[in-house]
């Protein structure tokens, strides 16, 4: 175990002789992005620069974790050949995402880097070192605490992508036993759901629900659908499930709270 600066450090012996690097080197909360956004490049988009050199150089994969939040377009459905019209991105964190998908890209053209880029959807489910920023877990997190679960006012009935943990960590796996580094964007998501979607299956664990509707700087009127049909024609099965991803982290999060009562 190594615990150093991505950015301060020659990673070349570090990567060197490995399999495969996955890059997980990243600012990731895109709300409070828009106070950071130098910072949000600094750490992402160079640490991304300086992993993706180092791969290349060394004939080392690289799994580069993207987001679909690079999207924000007006159509209705959209896959990784959509129009470069359709890539919008809303924030500073997933302005930088894209810049390092092209980055990759280019290093893949132009000094061979065996790279598979992944646009993950909004990720759920337990894990030891779970964050509370996202829309699912966030609300989970609200509701087990009593609290109104906070909705951006525009997003309730908007569609997006999301990603179970379990269906993550498996395409992972799935992506280095198929040595699926063939430069090309595969969108990773278990399902789309509605914010009201999402809202309706806590309720099921959380009778007296309420919903506070809040502004957001990530605000707008778009609702679309992420394909993942690239991904699923790789033999990749999607299995996770909403439900569970719920039960499963209120679960945990009463546990905790009971523990510190």
């Amino acid at each position: 175990f190594v615990e150093t600066d991505v950015n301060k450090t020659d990673m070349l012996p570090l990567v060197k002789g490995c399999d495969v690097v996955v890059c997980l080197a990243a600012i990731t909360d895109a709300a409070s992005s828009f106070d950071q956004a130098e910072r949000v490049e600094e750490n992402n988009y160079n640490a991304t620069r300086v992993l993706a050199e180092a791969c290349a150089a060394a004939g080392t994969a690289l799994i580069f974790p993207s987001s679909t939040s690079v999207y924000g377009t007006q159509a209705a459905v959209v896959d990784e050949d959509c129009d470069e019209s359709e890539l919008k991105p809303q924030s500073p964190y997933a302005t930088s995402k894209l810049r390092e998908e092209r980055l990759i890209e280019e290093l893949c053209r132009s000094q061979g880097l065996r790279a598979v880029i992944c646009r993950f959807g909004t990720i759920y489910g337990v894990s030891p070192g779970m964050r509370f920023h996202t829309a699912v877990n966030k609300f989970c997190w609200q509701a087990v605490l009593g609290q109104p679960l906070t909705v951006w006012s525009s997003a309730y009935d908007q569609k997006r992508p999301y990603l179970d943990l379990l269906d993550c960590g498996r395409a992972i796996e799935f992506i280095i036993r198929q040595q699926l580094f063939d430069g090309r964007v595969y969108n990773v998501i278990t399902a789309n759901h509605t914010v009201r979607e999402v809202v309706d299956t806590i309720r099921r664990s959380v009778q007296e629900l309420e919903v506070s509707f809040v502004d957001s700087r990530i605000m707008n009127q778009l609702s679309y659908e992420v394909l993942c049909d690239r991904f699923r024609a790789t033999g990749f099965e999607f299995s996770g499930d909403l439900g569970r991803g719920v039960r499963e982290t209120m679960a945990l999060l009463r546990r905790a709270n009971a523990a510190t009562a």
